[in-house]
């Protein structure tokens, strides 16, 4: 990447809109705002919208348009930045795109905005990889936690762990640099305590990536129970649409089918599944694996049964799997009258009553779920800081560096053993906010952004 480049790229959805919003950034910036709108470069003030025609090269008006200069390096990129505002039509927005690449920009790749402000210094790797996350963030629950990682909680946390190193690297370096000058006992034993306390912290945050997953990727729910229960009634009363085929007949759902939602803070991911019986077609058999394979993936199940009359035994294998922490048992057909037996079946699990005819109890459902989140998924942690996995297994092995030289004090082995480990440590950290040569790390992680961010 030839950082003098100036890069362009539609920033807001390709398709059909009122506005539309194209980026730049680079030297050339200025440039092209003077060519483009027929202004004097000296006459353009930074940060001042601009209402101006949009003249191609060839003196055409392509569009009348809003446009701001950014001036380095008080732009998101940290170098000259340009934006036009322009008519959403996706045609005017590639003549004006193109335009500009006849003129010397390039087209940008993906992520390079961000990778941009990264480099110079305008963000750390993990407020760099925050802005994928916010973009993505499908829920309140998801969108909280990346502005906090956006805000930079979680760089403020490497450096406290940093920090911490460094001070106790710097007190070993005396006792190396002056070898006639012995570490005490005392002195000793308190940087192991500090040392472990240390370990234990990180090992902490490293932990919160298990559910980093669940709040970004989403609560996996699958919808069980025997044919014509109401599993896919269900899964259209939960969308509040017509997404799966109703019929009465048993055996209509072949396939899983899978949508996603949101449940109070929280994104869930809801997959209706094929009746669980002794299938009478290789298709319905095979359809009856993939429920099987569904339901012993995931973190919640709603086992659905029809109320009216006396409910099948569940399979051996999901009452081995499932239980209180992770099941709701949904009593459908709550408008007709209820069997007794209904009463004594599977008693531990949390139950719902609803009718997915007239919609009752559906919201009572989906406060039981978050109820069930809240309890055995999702810990209600007072920062929402969620490391990803990349953070945790750095966080992992700069804790196993960091026990390694607290045993090695313990051991009175040298001191220039527990400083080498202690180093590392610090090396470790440093991947996670992008303070060590990377660009390997760089490359995998902008892979994955969009065009235009």
């Amino acid at each position: 990447m030839n950082k003098q480049d100036t890069i362009v790229a539609l920033s807001t959805p390709s398709a059909e809109s009122a506005v539309a919003m194209i980026r730049l950034s680079g030297d050339k910036c200025p440039m092209l705002a003077s060519e483009c709108f027929g202004k004097e470069i000296s006459s353009i003030e930074a940060r001042r919208a601009y209402f101006a025609k949009y003249i191609s090269t060839e003196k055409d008006v392509l569009d009348e348009v809003v446009f701001i200069l950014y001036k380095a390096p008080h732009s998101y990129t940290g170098e000259d930045m340009l934006e036009i505002s322009c008519h959403g039509n996706p045609f005017i927005i590639q003549n004006i795109i193109g335009d500009l690449i006849r003129r010397g920009a390039r087209a940008a790749e993906g992520g390079e905005f961000t990778r941009r402000a990264f480099c110079n210094d305008k963000m750390d790797l993990s407020q760099a990889e925050a802005v994928s996350l916010l973009i993505g963030a499908r829920s309140s629950r998801s969108l909280k936690a990346a502005q906090m990682q956006l805000d930079g909680e979680l760089g403020r946390r490497i450096g406290s762990f940093s920090q911490k190193l460094l001070d106790i690297c710097a007190l070993l370096e005396a006792y190396i640099d002056f070898p006639e000058e012995e570490i005490e006992k005392r002195s000793s034993d308190e940087i192991s305590k500090n040392l472990d306390k240390l370990s234990g912290d990180i090992r902490s945050l490293a932990s919160t990536s298990k559910y980093s997953a669940l709040v970004h990727g989403g609560i996996n729910i699958v919808i069980a129970g025997a044919p014509n229960a109401g599993k896919s009634s269900l899964l259209n009363a939960l969308l509040g649409s017509e997404r799966a085929i109703v019929d009465s007949r048993a055996g209509t759902t072949r396939d899983y089918i899978r949508e996603q939602a949101v449940f109070g803070p929280h994104r869930v991911n809801i997959t209706d599944t094929a009746g669980l019986r002794n299938a009478k077609d290789n298709i319905e058999s095979r359809g009856v694996e993939l429920a099987e394979e569904k339901i012993k993936s995931a973190d919640m199940l709603f086992f659905v049964v029809d109320s009216s009359c006396q409910p099948p035994e569940p399979p051996k294998w999901l009452k081995e799997n499932f239980g209180a922490k992770n099941t709701i048992l949904v009593l459908n057909k709550a408008d007709l009258p209820q069997d007794t037996s209904i009463c004594n079946f599977m008693p531990e699990c949390r139950r719902v009553k609803v009718s997915c005819l007239n919609m009752e109890g559906i919201d009572a459902l989906k406060d039981e779920a978050i109820s069930l989140i809240n309890e055995h998924h999702l810990r209600a942690a007072a920062d929402d800081i969620l490391v990803s996995a990349r953070h945790a297994r750095i966080l992992e092995e700069a804790a196993s560096l960091i026990e390694s030289a607290s045993a090695a004090l313990k051991d009175n082995r040298p001191i220039e053993f527990v400083s080498s480990d202690l180093k590392e440590a610090l090396y470790s950290l440093g991947a996670i906010v992008g303070k060590i040569d990377c660009e390997n790390i760089l490359d995998k992680i902008f892979s994955n952004f969009c065009i235009g961010k």
